[in-house]
């Protein structure tokens, strides 16, 4: 009687555990030796192998998708939110030099859709595997009266590990060195408010529309999943920063490594993000011009009625993730992420400055 009369209030618990029996299957690819238990319990267990570690520094991060998913809902597509989520998680705690090892997902609904959950949890278990990085648990809450009908919120949380000596702090960052930004593969997960009311208010086009410019329809353009370039960063710090030794009095990496700091271009783009890796003296100039712009960022620099300073505060403009790098070993470098089918080019430098980027 009283589940009946739960679920007569708009929380079906049966309905939930019915949906939450596939997880099993789900997961299955995200598995990792380390993981202990099973998804259901009260926590999710991880025990970390210390013998691959001399210090172990962990390395966590939370987030969400923002209103990117209003996208996914007018496109009825939900397998790609999931997917975003992880891989901005993963990229965030990738900038310190981490490796992820396990993810925790939040889904927040007013009324648990099946076919919905089950496509955000493909993506959650998709983006993991293909990170190495274990699903362990999460929870979902049915909220009814909380969200407008058919919608729904995500969050996530990941927990990485990096080796106190690899620690990248940015401290080794000194004026000279070069900054190679990696490609986007459009707004990833940041800025979508101010693109919506471009797309959609200004220029008055629907989710489905075509945009010649585009090749694509807006909704399809606008639903690209967020890159991960952890397992590229994991192999550029193999090949370039190969140094282990636990210097005294030193938390972060040697001096003598090629790569030095690494930002993550997400809100904020390069004017917020660069300066959380630099040193107080050191500025950062990032070169107009000096890389391909997706479709997506012109048009919405054409269209937008929107300054080029704002926009380079607000929209990742195509570069993804900033690396910066000795200028001894910038060429090098390059080489070696283009050999790995990441678009890539030298975009500005390290110059004496006050810990702040300028766009030129």
């Amino acid at each position: 009687m009283k589940k009946n009369a739960y679920a007569r209030a708009g929380v079906d618990i049966d309905l939930g555990n019915r949906v939450k029996a596939t997880l099993p299957q789900l997961l299955a690819a995200t598995h990792r030796p380390e993981v202990l238990g099973k998804v259901g319990g009260f926590g999710g267990l991880f025990a970390l192998d210390m013998r691959r570690f001399k210090q172990p520094v962990l390395v966590s991060s939370v987030d969400g998708v923002g209103t990117k998913l209003k996208i996914a809902l007018a496109m009825g597509r939900h397998d790609t939110i999931g997917q975003d989520l992880v891989n901005h998680c993963v990229n965030d705690i990738a900038v310190l030099g981490a490796e992820p090892l396990f993810f925790l997902d939040y889904i927040g609904t007013g009324k648990l859709e099946p076919r919905v959950f089950t496509a955000i949890i493909k993506g959650f278990a998709k983006a993991c595997a293909e990170n190495r990085c274990a699903l362990i648990g999460g929870e979902t809450a049915q909220m009814p009266g909380f969200y407008r009908a058919g919608e729904y919120d995500v969050s996530g949380t990941i927990v990485g590990v990096v080796e106190k000596s690899r620690l990248l702090d940015g401290q080794a960052i000194r004026a000279g060195d070069a900054v190679i930004g990696l490609a986007s593969s459009g707004l990833h997960t940041n800025g979508y408010s101010l693109a919506r009311k471009i797309f959609f208010e200004q220029m008055k086009l629907k989710p489905q529309t075509f945009v010649p410019e585009l090749r694509n329809t807006i909704g399809a353009e606008l639903l690209k999943v967020h890159v991960s370039y952890g397992p590229l960063i994991q192999r550029l710090l193999r090949a370039f920063n190969p140094e282990r030794e636990v210097a005294p009095r030193k938390t972060g990496a040697s001096r003598s490594n090629a790569i030095k700091g690494l930002a993550h271009i997400t809100g904020g783009g390069f004017v917020d993000n660069i300066p959380r890796v630099l040193p107080k003296k050191c500025d950062v100039i990032i070169r107009k011009g000096a890389w391909d712009m997706p479709p997506i960022f012109q048009l919405i620099r054409s269209r937008g009625r929107v300054p080029e300073k704002e926009l380079c505060q607000v929209f990742n403009m195509g570069i993804g993730m900033a690396v910066i790098v000795s200028a001894t070993k910038a060429d090098e470098v390059l080489r070696s992420i283009r050999a790995q089918r990441q678009k890539a080019w030298f975009i500005g430098e390290v110059v004496r400055g006050t810990g702040t980027v300028r766009v030129e």
